[in-house]
C-alpha cells in the first residue's frame, strides 16, 4: 500500500500536466482560429470598402451624363442612382460594423482641403456641371484633425449635394465659427429631401425627385470620432443645408 501511494500521486500529477497541456493547445488553437477569422473579416471589409469607392465614381459620372441627354437620359439616371445606392449601402454596412476609429491627427488647412474635395466630386460628375462656391472666410482656418477622415466626411456630404441638384445648380460652402464649435455648412438648391437618412440609413426612392435619400452614416461616424456631429436641414422645393460640426477646441491659430 505504501508503495502504491507514490505511484498514484505520480499518475495524478501526470494526468494534471496532460490536462494543462491539452487546455493550452485548445486555447492556442482557438486564438489561432480567431486571428484567422479576424484577418478574413478585415480583408472582406477592405474589399467591400474598395468596391464602394469604385462604384461611386462611375455612378456620379453617369448621373452627370444623364443631364446632357435630356429626356433620353432618364434610364441612365435611374441606373446611376441604383449604383450610388449600392455604394452607400456598402459603406453603411462598413460603418455599422467598424469599431472605434483611430485618428492620425495633424494641422489641416480647410481651404485647400475643401478645394481638393470639390475638385474630386466635380470630376466624378463628368459632364454634369454644378456651380461650387467656397466662401473666402475659409482662408486661414486651420483645425487639428485627421485629414483623411475629414476629407472622407466632406466627400460624402458634397457627393450627396451633387446628387440632389441639377445641371448648373449652386452648392455653397461657408464656415460658421462660434466660441464652442466650428461648422462647415453646405447648402444646395435641390428639392430638399428629408433627413430620414441620418436617422435610419434607409434609402427611399421617389419618381418625382432628382435623387435618393442616401445614408450618411460614414460621414457622421467620422465627425463623431473628432467629437463632432452631422446635422441636416431640408426645405421641400428649396434645398438642403448640411452642418459638419467640430468642437471649437480643434481650431488652431492661423
Amino acid at each position: 500500500m505504501t508503495t502504491l501511494l507514490p505511484i498514484a500521486l505520480a499518475a495524478l500529477l501526470v494526468g494534471a500536466l496532460v490536462a494543462v497541456v491539452l487546455a493550452q493547445r485548445r486555447s492556442a488553437a482557438a486564438l489561432l482560429r480567431a486571428a484567422v477569422a479576424e484577418a478574413r473579416a478585415a480583408g472582406h471589409a477592405r474589399c467591400l470598402g474598395l468596391l464602394a469607392e469604385e462604384m461611386q465614381a462611375p455612378g456620379l459620372a453617369l448621373l452627370g451624363l444623364s443631364a446632357r441627354l435630356g429626356e433620353a437620359g432618364h434610364p441612365v439616371a435611374a441606373e446611376a442612382r441604383h449604383v450610388l445606392r449600392l455604394a452607400d449601402e456598402a459603406k453603411e454596412v462598413l460603418a455599422a460594423s467598424a469599431g472605434p476609429r483611430c485618428l492620425a491627427e495633424e494641422r489641416v488647412e480647410l481651404a485647400p482641403l475643401l478645394q481638393e474635395v470639390v475638385a474630386a466630386v466635380a470630376a466624378q460628375l463628368g459632364q454634369g456641371r454644378r456651380q461650387w462656391r467656397l466662401a473666402q472666410d475659409f482662408s486661414g482656418i486651420c483645425v487639428h484633425a485627421d485629414r483623411r477622415a475629414l476629407r472622407g466626411a466632406l466627400a460624402q456630404v458634397l457627393a450627396r449635394a451633387a446628387r440632389l441638384t441639377r445641371e448648373g445648380d449652386w452648392i455653397d460652402l461657408r464656415p460658421v465659427v462660434t466660441s464652442e464649435t466650428l461648422a462647415i455648412v453646405v447648402e444646395d438648391e435641390g428639392l430638399g429631401l428629408g433627413a430620414a437618412d441620418l436617422a435610419t440609413g434607409a434609402v427611399a426612392a421617389a419618381d418625382h425627385t432628382r435623387g435618393l435619400s442616401f445614408g450618411l452614416a460614414v460621414a457622421r461616424s467620422l465627425l463623431e470620432a473628432h467629437g463632432g456631429e452631422l446635422r441636416l436641414e431640408a426645405q421641400p422645393g428649396i434645398g438642403a443645408r448640411a452642418w459638419l460640426l467640430l468642437p471649437g477646441a480643434r481650431l488652431l491659430p492661423g
